[in-house]
């Protein structure tokens, strides 16, 4: 997961609808299903989808009330906090 992707596509959830995302997610989810994809592509879609679920997470967080750097460095805390169990 990346932190300026994820914030930018926090932003792009503000400017316009976190239903984009979901969708976009959707049928990236879907895409994978697709035999001939390489696992170079797998991995790009995944890290997509990754980042975008990341976006949808810090979205609620400020939703609820948290400030957006805060939202956005809490999320990040946890990730690395999972990756280094």
């Amino acid at each position: 997961m990346k932190l300026p992707v994820i914030k930018h596509l926090t932003n792009f959830i503000e400017n316009n609808d976190e239903d984009y995302l979901v969708e976009t997610i959707e049928t990236l989810e879907d895409l994978t299903e697709l035999s001939s994809l390489k696992d170079e592509e797998l991995d790009v879609i995944g890290e997509l989808i990754s980042n975008m679920y990341g976006a949808l997470e810090v979205h609620k967080s400020v939703k609820e009330g948290k400030p957006k750097k805060e939202a956005l460095n809490d999320f990040m805390q946890r990730v690395m906090g999972a990756i280094d169990k």
